[in-house]
């Protein structure tokens, strides 16, 4: 059975994921810490990264370069910049981009870099297995492009302008770095959000509100994933 690696930016995306783990080994390493275990007989290795693409390009290069992961999964929280999701809704990423990456002073398209993609795609068979399990399970699982930046995004024009830009539906400000690192060294990757605050009201407001429930509805349905790869 392959390792998996899970990841979140935050202590409360992982800390339900934490909670279920059996034969929990810590490991200190580079600033961080690394939880290791498993979940219903697959072995797993749990770490938050702290928020950014830096310390999430940092974390997940550990996790499969160190610890051997061979499959990485991302559980935590996005704002919604699509009216059509709301609160509490599980968006996976097809694709992801980086929309505060701007180079278009060399003609460039915004997002791009040379050699590179604007938009890097998650794994299509882990997507297809989390499609299964949001169909057992009788839950409505959307798809779309993920945008990442440095940035936690509350004005209202910015989104629309990165919704526009690049077709997105829900902002963060890890999984595009994830995805660097997992397509350079040939690692399937999957990317789930839960949605915390929505495009119409106030992003500071409801983050906080919202991250520990949310956290947790995309923690849940990561450890089903677990289970239907093992």
């Amino acid at each position: 059975m392959p390792k998996i690696a899970i990841m979140g930016a935050m202590p409360e995306e992982i800390e339900p994921i934490i909670a279920t783990l059996h034969d929990l080994r810590k490991t200190e390493y580079a600033d961080n810490t690394y939880y290791e275990g498993s979940y219903k007989g697959q072995e797993v290795v749990v770490a938050y990264s702290k928020i950014g693409k830096v310390f999430a390009s940092l974390t997940a290069t550990i996790l499969i370069e160190r610890f051997g992961c061979e499959i990485l999964l991302f559980s935590g929280v996005a704002g919604a910049i699509n009216e059509d999701l709301s609160i509490g809704d599980l968006i996976i990423a097809d694709g992801v981009c980086q929309h505060d990456l701007d180079i278009t002073a060399f003609g460039h398209p915004y997002g791009y870099v040379p050699e590179g993609d604007v938009c890097i795609w998650s794994d299509s068979v882990l997507r297809q297995v989390a499609k299964r399990i949001a169909k057992e399970k009788g839950l409505t699982l959307k798809e779309g492009i993920i945008a990442t930046g440095d940035q936690f995004v509350a004005d209202p024009q910015r989104k629309a302008w990165i919704a526009k830009t690049f077709k997105a539906d829900a902002l963060e400000m890890e999984g595009a770095a994830v995805a660097v690192v997992c397509h350079a060294l040939d690692v399937p990757f999957f990317i789930l959000r839960a949605i915390s605050d929505s495009a119409d009201m106030d992003a500071g407001f409801d983050f906080d509100a919202f991250l520990v429930s949310s956290a947790k509805t995309s923690a849940v349905f990561i450890l089903a994933m677990v289970e239907k790869i093992k």
